[in-house]
């Protein structure tokens, strides 16, 4: 009696078995997952820098009076030549400092990097709430007529527009102090 022999199934290749796939398509992989690795560190890497790196006060601390200063992109200036005007307010110096800097100190975020209102001078540090893009803002104030005025800088620091930020702040302050006031 004869029997018959069952073949075997012929043994696949390592690469074809269902567990490796095709070589190109686990190559591809390979790289599909390590460009999306790198990027993402590149991406936290940037985000860190952003958030850590730390603010010269000797760099942003800067006169808003000093007549070199304009309102460029990712810039305001409250200054009779600047891109914001602010009007007289019927006391001294030091009181309007005084109720501007309560002002400054209640926004969000905010926080005084160098100088005070005993100073005369202050300059603050407002990040975005998201991202922490930190923008500086350089505050005295100056005689006028009747009274005293707010001379105000501010800038950003990365970028090259703030997309109206710091003017919308300035002026958000600016209409405080004149609720206030």
């Amino acid at each position: 009696m004869s029997r018959k022999r069952k073949a075997l199934p012929m043994p696949l290749k390592r690469e074809q078995t269902p567990e490796h796939g095709r070589p190109d398509e686990a190559r591809a992989l390979n790289w599909t997952g390590t460009i999306i690795v790198v990027a993402m560190m590149a991406f936290v890497g940037v985000f860190a820098f952003i958030r850590l790196a730390p603010s010269d006060a000797a760099i942003w601390h800067v006169d808003p009076t000093d007549p070199a200063l304009s309102a460029g992109p990712g810039q305001a200036l409250v200054r009779a030549d600047g891109n914001i005007q602010s009007p007289v307010y019927p006391v001294s110096q030091e009181e309007l400092l005084a109720a501007f800097d309560a002002i400054a100190d209640a926004s969000p975020r905010t926080r005084v990097i160098a100088g005070s209102v005993s100073d005369g001078w202050v300059t603050y540090m407002t990040r975005s709430l998201i991202w922490g893009f930190p923008d500086y803002t350089s505050v005295r104030t100056i005689e006028a007529d009747g009274g005293s005025q707010i001379v105000a800088y501010g800038r950003l620091r990365f970028g090259g527009s703030d997309m109206g930020v710091n003017t919308a702040r300035l002026e958000g302050w600016l209409d405080a102090l004149n609720r206030g006031s």
